[in-house]
């Protein structure tokens, strides 16, 4: 079969499962007297026509070999098809368990303890035993090992696919954070300086009679703000070209920068002062940019939604493994039902590699 598939020839497996019943069958009449040729083709018949469903109905096509075998040997007629038992037994041991292929084993195993007392040449009972025995045993174990082999394939099969699965799953879950990332930046990015931007408009507005100068400067202050927040867009998008001056200019914001986001918000209105303590220059730069953007928010919530003359402290403190944020704000304290909180403010704490 597998040089036929070589070769091109792709016929279903009854067609091929067809083949040894009608060898033993031309067998038969090309070798029987005539006067024994009836029973001889009906015996021979019973014993391989069987082997054609022996695919489809295993254990049925070994029961009907196996009730042909004792037929054959209770008429005491020996024929060259008996080695379909052989193969119905193969086929039993590769489809069935091993309680199946036990049984099956038994059973062609005394049909050839009893066809070598009938049928033996006397005194050399003991070798034809043997070697029928050990085709017996080899059918069965070579069946075994045909469903062994095909069970390990099947399971070898259907890992490939689980693995496949868990890497289209992990990619989309990679895909979603990034996305989730990207959607977090630009929240960030956009509610901070959108509302820089109002609070100095609103500014340069009021102060654009009163004291142009200072109207000036809230206006070169926007303008600022604008440039810093397009830089900060494109990197987050990922779509900063490498020979864009901004990249150099404004790397990504971090405990460093804490101050000059401090100085932006005074200029849009909330008197900020900010405290950093221990050294941070060991932490690493995703920790530090979710320390900026922590406080970057807070600023901003502060801004918007506390009274006019509110003042919000920042305090930051390093260590090797710890990094606490602090913002408190002097605006009115929030209620809560149920509840009495002690301050006000939104504190957080980072932990991240020594």
């Amino acid at each position: 079969m597998r040089t036929a598939r070589r070769w091109g020839l792709r016929l279903p497996p009854m067609v091929w499962d067809s083949v040894l019943p009608a060898l033993l069958l031309l067998h038969i009449v090309s070798t029987r007297a005539p006067q024994e040729f009836p029973v001889a083709m009906v015996l021979t018949a019973a014993l391989a026509l069987p082997l054609v469903w022996r695919r489809r109905a295993p254990l049925t096509a070994f029961g009907a070999v196996a009730a042909a075998a004792i037929v054959q040997w209770l008429m005491d007629i020996p024929l060259p098809a008996d080695i379909a038992l052989l193969v119905a037994l193969h086929t039993a041991a590769a489809n069935s368990g091993r309680h199946g292929t036990l049984v099956a084993g038994a059973i062609v195993e005394g049909g050839a303890l009893l066809a070598c007392l009938r049928w033996a040449t006397e005194g050399a009972f003991l070798p034809p035993f043997v070697a029928v025995t050990a085709m017996v045993v080899a059918a069965a174990v070579l069946g075994v090992n045909a469903r062994t082999t095909r069970a390990y394939l099947a399971a070898l099969e259907e890992r490939a696919a689980r693995l496949e699965q868990q890497q289209d799953q992990q990619a989309r879950l990679a895909v979603a954070e990034e996305r989730t990332r990207i959607t977090r930046e630009m929240h960030d990015i956009v509610t901070h300086n959108l509302s820089v931007m109002v609070a100095l408009t609103d500014a340069a507005v009021y102060a654009q009679h009163r004291s142009p100068d200072k109207a000036t400067t809230a206006m070169l202050q926007i303008s600022e703000t604008g440039r810093q927040a397009l830089t900060d867009m494109r990197r987050s998008l990922g779509v900063l070209r490498t020979d864009e001056p901004d990249a150099e200019r404004h790397p990504l914001p971090g405990i460093a920068q804490l101050e000059a986001l401090v100085d932006h918000m005074c200029a849009a209105g909330l008197p900020t002062r900010v405290e950093v303590r221990g050294g941070h220059t060991h932490i690493p730069a995703t920790a530090q940019l979710t320390v900026y953007r922590l406080v970057q928010e807070a600023l901003t919530n502060t801004l918007k939604h506390t009274p006019t003359g509110t003042r919000a402290e920042a305090r930051t403190r390093c260590s090797t493994e710890t990094v606490t944020v602090d913002i408190t704000d002097s605006g009115p304290r929030p209620q809560f039902p149920g509840a009495t909180p002690s301050r006000h403010g939104i504190p957080a704490r980072l932990i991240h590699p020594a």
